[in-house]
């Protein structure tokens, strides 16, 4: 594998750019008319096993544990790169959330032993964390893994948890003990889904899409090799997922895409005369621009500092409510054919509007609902009292 670490910012940017050109299946890019696209399943899985296979996976992981180890411009030039050419988003939580945590906090047998099988897909991971009453307030999660002998035994349900059903492994947040602060207490365990006592049950959502699941634990046995991290500390550890992988997430790009959408549908609609209309396309573009501004700022700031500050909340607040503003106008404009379900011709245009409308409702309810984000950004950023 290539250390890029020894090349230009140019170099590699261009080396990758000529990459993803020869080896990205083309049926599978983002378009203006497909702007939401995710690679899940076997296709996900190829697609990674390719970059892998190539020198091209995990970024931000380190050289010694099989990444390419890239600074920070680098990390950030590899995500541009991948917009440029309409990669397809892949939710990974093995590369993106578990191998830093294992690598934080896992032993070294841990270490050993998982995160070369993350990079070649051997595991898949899903993250489960939220609990029916216990979302926005995680700290009230029930799922109790009682000590019995060498093993963990766990009883108890996750849901939301994205892709489950595509998961072998699960990395979950579970009650181990009871103490005065709700947050103490809870362990962070790794649990094989083909365990005796595991069931999943995928959750169809508002767009059709079965992209969530319920995940149900009858006296399944972990081995208590399997805790990461000192028990009852699971808190602390899932405080520290957060970091860079937020930021990408928060790139302007899908807004971007789904202002291209918003653009040709008020051209093929004949509504480029219509002052109304041209007047809310004008003023989403120009609150695009200003997003941008703000992601450059969080990123020279992330560049100088290593790791992002508070004001990255910002970042999710804005890009996904952003995103919604642009799809309820494209809906709006669309009129009888985003209540199409499928592709629908809009003065030539094949286009799934009610689709992309549907995937952008939640968007800013998962990953931290934005009204709790608001809550972090008036803490950390703004320094109000809580509960003011």
């Amino acid at each position: 594998m290539i250390d890029w670490s020894c090349a230009s910012d140019d170099d590699f940017r261009l080396a990758l750019r000529n990459w993803l050109a020869q080896h990205y299946p083309i049926q599978w890019r983002l378009s203006a008319t497909r702007p939401f696209h995710r690679l899940r399943g076997q296709q996900k899985i190829s697609w990674l096993q390719t970059l892998q296979e190539a020198g091209w996976r995990a970024p931000a992981w380190p050289r010694e544990h099989g990444g390419l180890g890239l600074s920070f411009s680098k990390q950030r030039i590899y995500h541009e790169e991948l917009e440029r050419q309409q990669v397809a988003r892949v939710i990974d939580f093995g590369e993106q959330m578990l191998g830093p945590i294992l690598m934080a906090f896992g032993t070294p047998q841990q270490q050993q032993s998982l995160l070369p099988r993350i990079l070649r897909c051997e595991d898949i991971w899903c993250q489960g964390y939220s609990e029916p009453n216990a979302g926005s307030d995680l700290a009230s999660l029930r799922t109790a893994a009682i000590s019995d002998g060498t093993d963990f035994v766990v009883n108890g349900q996750k849901i939301w948890t994205t892709y489950a059903h595509d998961a072998t492994h699960v990395f979950a947040l579970v009650r181990t003990g009871r103490f005065e602060r709700k947050q103490q207490g809870i362990s962070f365990l790794l649990i094989d889904l083909r365990s005796a006592g595991v069931r999943v049950r995928p959750i169809m959502n508002i767009a059709g899409d079965e992209e969530y699941c319920e995940v149900f634990f009858t006296d399944v046995r972990v081995p208590q090799a399997n805790l990461v991290g000192r028990i009852h500390e699971g808190w602390a550890i899932a405080k520290a997922l957060l970091g860079h992988e937020r930021l990408w997430v928060g790139s302007p790009a899908m807004s971007r895409r789904a202002l291209a959408l918003a653009q040709q549908v008020v051209a093929v609609s004949g509504l480029k005369s219509d002052v109304t209309v041209m007047d809310r396309l004008a003023e989403l573009a120009a609150d695009l621009h200003d997003y941008e501004a703000l992601y450059e700022g969080v990123c020279r700031e992330a560049e100088q500092h290593s790791q992002p500050g508070a004001h990255i909340v910002m970042l999710k607040i804005l890009a996904t409510e952003l995103q919604q503003r642009i799809c309820e106008l494209v809906t709006e404009i669309a009129q009888e054919h985003a209540g199409v379900l499928g592709e629908s011709l809009i003065g030539g245009l094949a286009v799934d509007i009610h689709w992309q409308m549907m995937m952008s409702r939640p968007i800013s309810i998962f990953g931290g609902a934005n009204e709790v984000q608001r809550d972090i950004l008036a803490k950390a950023v703004l320094q109000l009292p809580a509960g003011g």
